[in-house]
């Protein structure tokens, strides 16, 4: 064996063992998210098992969203994530505390919000923020619980998440870095 194909080897096993850990560490991080917002946020403001389910739902996808294989990467997606739903909470809560759902306020908030982020040079930030506004104006309309709460349900799902998330980041080490020669850096 060469020393060549010795270094590659190496280099390949600690990617996959990096990988196998990255991929506990989030499905173990998304359990967190799940269980903190179902049973114990869910003791002190619960609005129906469903809702609690569904803010479950809404933090793993924050953490999963956040959760990168670097602390820089990760708080970079974090803060988009917080932007984006910060954004989308404060169109939808206005607008939820004023009107019902209605299709038309939906796409309109939602163009709102396409708008707000170019224009504050934020355009990767517009698909989360269109996102996020959908499933809350979608939900507010199934909610039998008043509507405008809907905002504040998924944007606390939505930080928690996001905590979640950067915090996995701070027990694991960084993945090795290749150049593409494949050697590492």
């Amino acid at each position: 064996m060469t020393t060549d194909h010795q270094d590659n080897t190496k280099l390949h096993a600690i990617g996959v063992s990096t990988a196998v850990l990255h991929a506990l560490m989030l499905s173990f991080l998304c359990a967190i998210s799940y269980w903190s917002i179902t049973h114990l946020l869910a003791r002190v403001m619960s609005v129906s098992h469903d809702d609690d389910l569904l803010g479950g739902m809404w933090a793993v996808v924050a953490t999963i969203f956040v959760y990168r294989n670097s602390r820089e990467t990760t708080l970079r997606a974090a803060i988009s994530r917080l932007l984006a739903t910060s954004l989308s909470f404060v169109l939808c809560l206005a607008y939820l505390l004023l009107f019902p759902f209605s299709l038309v306020g939906m796409v309109a908030l939602i163009g709102i919000g396409a708008f707000t982020m170019s224009v504050i040079n934020r355009p990767d930030e517009i698909i989360t923020a269109s996102i996020t506004t959908a499933v809350v104006m979608v939900v507010a309309a199934l909610s039998p619980n008043p509507a405008w709460k809907q905002p504040i349900y998924r944007m606390v799902d939505t930080a928690i998440g996001t905590a979640v998330g950067v915090g996995g980041i701070w027990f694991l080490p960084s993945p090795v870095k290749r150049t593409e020669a494949g050697h590492s850096r």
